[in-house]
């Protein structure tokens, strides 16, 4: 007896509303990236969905009514009948091909005659990009040195950002790799409560631990450099990674490990050799994690570092641009374009990675 076919509604379902949650992420990323190319007139007077080729009305006639028309009633130019209200907010002829609009007064106004034509190729710039990622050029004119601000220097802070941000991916994932191994696979007293402190943690709210760690910092001398930062990521960072490669590297294969301890090698090695080969889904997850949450971290860098010029992250810079050029569009889609680049490739270059990560240990 031949197998009857489940209802597929549940499926067609899910997939379009994925697609329209797809959709709902992805326009303001293409709107973004679309106005970043455009010229600042161009933002101002239409939206970035302008680029795709439309039929807009041009003018190709222009004159003044005959003075003998009564322009308190009906009129007819071109086709196109109406009053003068009407005509004022413009009127197409029978056939939709013309519109006519009344510019103007009644006594002194004129008439436009509009066709609908396609639009041409959209205008685009680099000078957006170059108005941003520049910095200062100091210029000597008449013998007296004058600074003249060229652009925004978010190079700079491009710089700035990834010397936050690798440093602080990558301490916390080594620390929590050696931690995960020894909560998986080595015995000592306490182990279990000292893993359950550790993941407890995560529900601590990163804002009441600043200003503990600031005094801190502050007795130290570390407020106002990079390592300050670094630290903070990473004890921020430590309990959801050591609780997301714990729960990969205790499903490993117990025969490996057997395997490896039998033929005589230590910890060290097994984790080295074996653990960490084995655990790139997990690592990669993990990397994914933790770049995203340190390259658009505001508050901690504002607290630790401080708004310095010669040593703000990105997301610093682009706060005070908009404050400084809230109304420069232009400038403000460059760089925040600017800041989405890295994560994009770091996300596509690890993403299959990325399930096998998160799932890893969900099922026995």
């Amino acid at each position: 007896m031949a197998k009857s076919k489940g209802n597929p509604f549940p499926r067609v379902f899910v997939n379009v509303t994925l697609v329209v949650i797809c959709l709902l992420w992805l326009i303001p990323t293409l709107g973004l990236f679309v106005s970043s190319f455009r010229p600042r007139d161009e933002i101002m007077s239409s939206g970035w969905w302008t680029i795709i080729p439309h039929k807009v009305w041009v003018t190709t006639e222009q004159f003044t009514p005959d003075p003998s028309i009564d322009r308190n009633g009906v009129m007819t130019f071109e086709g196109a009948t109406g009053t003068f209200e009407e005509l004022r907010k413009g009127v197409e002829s029978a056939d939709g091909d013309k519109r006519v609009v009344w510019i103007g007064n009644k006594r002194a106004g004129t008439v436009q005659v509009q066709e609908k034509e396609w639009s041409g190729a959209p205008a685009t710039t680099l000078q957006n990009y170059h108005d941003v990622l520049a910095g200062k050029n100091v210029t000597i004119a008449n013998n007296q040195e004058e600074a003249a601000r060229k652009g925004e220097d978010m190079a700079d802070a491009f710089i700035n950002s990834m010397a936050v941000t690798f440093p602080a991916v990558v301490i916390p994932i080594l620390m929590a790799a050696f931690a995960a191994y020894g909560f998986a696979w080595m015995r000592f007293p306490g182990r279990k409560m000292v893993f359950a402190l550790m993941v407890a943690l995560l529900v601590v709210p990163l804002q009441i631990a600043l200003v503990p760690v600031l005094t801190d910092y502050v007795h130290l001398r570390l407020n106002g450099t990079y390592m300050a930062v670094w630290l903070a990521h990473t004890g921020f960072g430590l309990p959801l990674a050591v609780f997301l490669l714990y729960n990969y590297i205790s499903t490993l294969p117990r025969e490996i490990m057997e395997a490896a301890i039998v033929d005589g090698a230590s910890h060290f090695k097994i984790f080295w050799r074996l653990v960490l080969p084995l655990s790139t889904p997990a690592l990669a997850s993990f990397a994914i994690f933790q770049f995203l949450w340190v390259w658009n971290d505001y508050l901690v860098a504002l607290i630790f570092i401080g708004n310095v010029p010669g040593v703000q992250v990105l997301t610093m810079r682009l706060a005070d641009m908009v404050g400084s050029r809230g109304s420069d569009w232009h400038l403000l889609t460059a760089g925040g374009f600017v800041s989405m680049i890295l994560p994009l490739i770091i996300f596509f270059s690890l993403q299959r990675y990325f399930v096998r990560g998160l799932t890893a240990g969900s099922v026995k």
